[in-house]
């Protein structure tokens, strides 16, 4: 049963080696994100899973112990999630099959995830990956969130995603008068943990407005149904004309 979630944004710049110079820009989303962890920790799950979004790429489940890297990014940074998974038996050639789920670099969203979490040092739990591909339907989105809250007594979800990129004319996207409003209806919904509204979110706009939330939302939503959780908007801002939420279930 999910007893817990914090949703935080994924941007690779909430790592202060990665935003270098422009780090103390996001300094309140970091602290907003650390609060929510806090809550989390707080619920005492058996489980917690990590979940963003994968792109095309990266689609589904990542174990104890997957790692991922900011090297792509010019940054000689790995991240694990949660502590190294346990010792496998090898294959009779000595190593894992290529291509295997241990071999998987985590998604971008889920690399920003472990360093969140790795930051806390709050977390003595198994914590596992989930990504969300795009093409993943809504439906499946939510029914995967509903596996997700049954895989224990007490789950708890870090659900990373970001709003609109099309905030300003600097944005990522350019300025759409659409924006403001989409992420005005996605902070409302996150604050009041309304899950009927998250997966009503129009998808075509949400292609269009450049989101990187939506899925992880609404697996989210899966997840919260008749849980009975309240919700707490704890941040919600546009730097970079990227929309930014923080918020906490519990």
């Amino acid at each position: 049963m999910l007893v817990a979630a914090a949703v935080c944004p994924c941007p690779p710049l909430l790592v202060p080696q990665v935003a270098a110079g422009a780090a103390p820009e996001l300094d309140a989303a970091r602290t907003a994100c650390a609060d929510a962890l806090g809550v989390l920790a707080a619920s005492r799950p058996d489980l917690l899973v990590v979940v963003g979004p994968a792109g095309q790429d990266g689609t589904g489940a990542y174990p104890q112990g997957a790692a991922g890297s900011f090297k792509g990014l010019g940054v000689d940074l790995a991240v694990r999630l949660g502590t190294a998974a346990p010792e496998r038996t090898r294959q009779s050639a000595g190593e894992s099959a290529p291509g295997s789920a241990t071999e998987r670099e985590l998604p971008q969203s889920l690399a920003v995830g472990a360093w969140l979490l790795a930051r806390t040092e709050r977390f003595d739990v198994p914590v596992e990956g989930l990504g969300v591909g795009e093409p993943l339907a809504r439906d499946r989105r939510a029914e995967a969130g509903r596996e997700l809250a049954g895989r224990a007594d007490r789950v708890a979800l870090l659900v990373m995603g970001d709003g609109t990129a099309c905030r300003t004319v600097k944005a990522p996207g350019y300025l759409d008068e659409r924006a403001a409003g989409f992420d005005a209806e996605v902070a409302r919904a996150l604050g009041a943990a309304d899950t009927a509204a998250l997966m009503a979110l129009d998808e075509q706009l949400s292609y269009e407005l450049k989101v990187a939330g939506l899925g992880p939302w609404q697996v989210l939503a899966g997840a919260a149904e008749g849980a009975g959780l309240a919700g707490q908007l704890l941040y919600e801002d546009a730097p970079y004309g990227v929309g930014y939420f923080v918020a906490v279930w519990s």
